[in-house]
């Protein structure tokens, strides 16, 4: 049984609170009663954390994690517990045009904050990082399983394989209380990065315009609704101590993988756009065809299991961006 008050007058350190994840997160850490801090680089006001409020409950600091100092002085002065790390530069077309900038957030930032938590382990409890299953790489073994090696190409795969290596040598070398969660591709509402699959889908249906898709359509991804992942990821920081948890990497995934086209045709059939064909570019290059995971090592240790189908996570994200499209024109331009 999970204690209903773990997290109440925790002092919580979230990076990336802006992202789509973080700000599920962060919502979810309130509603337990925890003392959110949240290392926020830049204002950005259409975000949902700033657009719900839920910026005013939390303790904002301004800085990136490039700036080891900003990281160390938020551990010490908050006298942070835990530390969910979820800031990266995400967008792998982002990374292939701008390989640096990419390697600096996600490689330099994690080891900057990796070194600072090891500075301040006399308080820090427990470090969920988020990795990906891009990280494993291309494989002609399917789904990946935790044993895999990490053989990420790309330059943003390399710069998540990088940043799993990193957290398992802090784990190994300075017993640091890591553990390392690897989703596919998640969604949810909140998410304004347009040139994703379902927001791009989503808002291009709204519209009333056929969907462009990058690739041929056919590559299998996994697909996760947000709240599934984090309550992945309070789980898994809950458990941090126990046997067999700490020092492991936990792939978080869906039941069953799709194709891009099948996701195209399951929002067509729930905003019952079925007249709008997807344009169908065959541009995209630089990417892992074909990606699923298993999750058994965390049904086994966790007793993680998701609660939505595609389906439902796919309804729930919809009614988002109906709502808050509608209000926002800007969204749409």
């Amino acid at each position: 049984m999970r204690n209903m008050n773990f997290w109440s007058n925790k002092n919580v350190l979230v990076t990336g609170a802006t992202g789509l994840v973080g700000y599920w997160l962060t919502k979810k850490l309130l509603e337990k009663r925890a003392n959110v801090i949240a290392l926020i680089r830049d204002f950005d006001p259409k975000t949902e954390l700033y657009r719900s409020g839920l910026i005013n409950q939390i303790t904002v600091v301004s800085g990136e994690l490039e700036s080891y100092n900003t990281l160390e002085r938020a551990l010490c002065e908050y006298t942070i517990d835990t530390v969910f790390h979820l800031a990266a530069q995400t967008i792998v077309g982002t990374a292939k045009k701008a390989p640096l900038i990419t390697f600096e957030a996600n490689i330099r930032g994690s080891y900057n904050l990796l070194e600072a938590c090891r500075r301040q382990q006399h308080t820090l409890e427990r470090l969920v990082v988020a990795s990906t299953d891009k990280a494993y790489g291309t494989s002609g073994i399917l789904p990946y399983t935790e044993k895999m090696p990490l053989m990420g190409q790309f330059p943003y795969d390399v710069s998540k394989s990088c940043t799993d290596l990193l957290c398992q040598s802090y784990f190994h070398t300075f017993n640091l209380p890591i553990t390392l969660t690897r989703c596919g591709n998640i969604f949810g509402g909140g998410d304004l990065n347009w040139s994703r699959l379902i927001p791009g889908t989503i808002r291009s249906f709204l519209e009333q315009k056929p969907p462009q898709v990058r690739s041929d359509g056919t590559f299998i991804r996994d697909y996760i609704y947000v709240e599934d992942v984090v309550d992945a990821y309070l789980l898994l920081a809950e458990k941090t101590p126990e046997p067999g948890i700490c020092g492991e990497a936990f792939n978080f995934a869906p039941t069953q993988p799709y194709t891009v086209l099948k996701i195209i045709e399951t929002l067509s059939e729930l905003m019952q756009t079925q007249h709008l064909k997807p344009l169908i570019c065959n541009e995209a290059y630089g990417e892992i065809k074909d990606q699923y995971l298993c999750s058994k090592k965390a049904h086994e240790k966790l007793d993680w299991a998701p609660r939505y189908s595609l389906e439902q996570g796919l309804r729930h994200t919809i009614s988002w961006y109906q709502e808050h499209l509608a209000l926002d024109q800007y969204a749409l331009c």
